[in-house]
């Protein structure tokens, strides 16, 4: 990349299209995010329909403008579980090139994974346990390891949204749903952990970092602030005692509740306690007791690449 031009990254993911403009030293000139909730349905029908197509086009147009703000001089859009498994996911692919004017790309799961791995992990501290990342989006989660300098990632079929129209339910859980969810999560778990048994001989010693929104929202939530603060949210410790009360407490209410708590990101009400269980059920799995949560994600993975 020439000295003075900057890159964006474009993220079509389940639940949210996010944006990241970085500049020729890796320095954040943007980073933005909207709930357009591409996946809505597409567990059932396997398409992505009009309204959330039109609602995600509309949002890249707007990031369109952004990125001319910017001067940006190349990028690239990613797109995973919803077009992944969407009968017209070439078409989005295709307009979503149109209106950008970058390369659009449907990432394999396992690409996925390591680009996750590789955006959350820059900048930690070193620990002498094995770091995995945990990225729970809206139609898939993401488990990854880096093991003898390789990345190796598994990229399951849950997500808080797949989660919630399948098994939870976007309202008061109740005993039943929240069995048929954990049932769901659990038999996903079983197959990631055959598929790498590296994960296995983990148990016990890794240090988990979670990201994307679920992870994001519950640390927001945690801090008690309604605006959000980087700083706040960015690296912070959260315990599987946390997430359990949180889990519950929200499962109590119903979506238009949940969103009056300081920290509840509008359009995350509905699907964030299936995001929890989801947490919670891999952190057992993993045997932790701890979380740090990271800013820092897929975004960051991609744009490292096309520097």
């Amino acid at each position: 990349m020439s000295a003075g031009s900057s890159v964006a990254v474009l993220d079509c993911g389940s639940n949210s299209t996010r944006l990241l403009v970085v500049d020729a030293r890796g320095h954040t000139l943007a980073r933005e995010m909207r709930i357009t909730r591409l996946s809505a349905g597409v567990d059932s029908s396997g398409r992505l329909s009009d309204d959330a197509l039109e609602r995600s086009f509309d949002v890249l147009a707007q990031y369109r403008a952004v990125m001319d703000a910017h001067a940006v001089g190349r990028g690239a859009l990613v797109a995973t579980s919803a077009v992944r498994d969407a009968a017209n996911g070439a078409y989005f692919l295709e307009r979503a090139t149109a209106i950008t004017g970058v390369p659009a790309r449907l990432l394999r799961g396992e690409e996925e994974a390591a680009f996750s791995f590789a955006g959350a992990t820059q900048g930690l501290a070193p620990d002498e346990r094995t770091t995995m990342i945990v990225d729970i989006g809206g139609g898939s989660t993401e488990l990854a390891v880096r093991v003898e300098g390789a990345v190796l990632g598994y990229s399951m079929q849950l997500g808080c949204v797949r989660v919630t129209e399948r098994a939870l339910g976007a309202g008061v859980v109740t005993a039943e749903r929240e069995a048929a969810a954990r049932a769901m999560i659990a038999s996903e778990l079983d197959r990631a952990f055959v598929a790498r048994p590296e994960f296995a001989e983990l148990v016990g010693r890794v240090r988990l970092v979670g990201l994307a929104g679920t992870v994001a929202t519950l640390a927001q939530l945690d801090t008690g602030r309604r605006d959000y603060d980087r700083a706040a949210v960015h690296h912070r410790r959260m315990t599987l005692a946390t997430v359990r009360d949180w889990q519950s407490r929200l499962g109590a209410l119903t979506p238009a509740q949940r969103l009056a708590l300081p920290g509840m990101v509008a359009g995350r009400e509905d699907v964030l306690v299936a995001g929890l269980v989801i947490l919670e059920e891999v952190m057992m799995r993993v045997g932790t007791e701890e979380l740090l949560s990271s800013e820092d994600d897929i975004l960051d993975g991609v744009a490292a690449s096309l520097r």
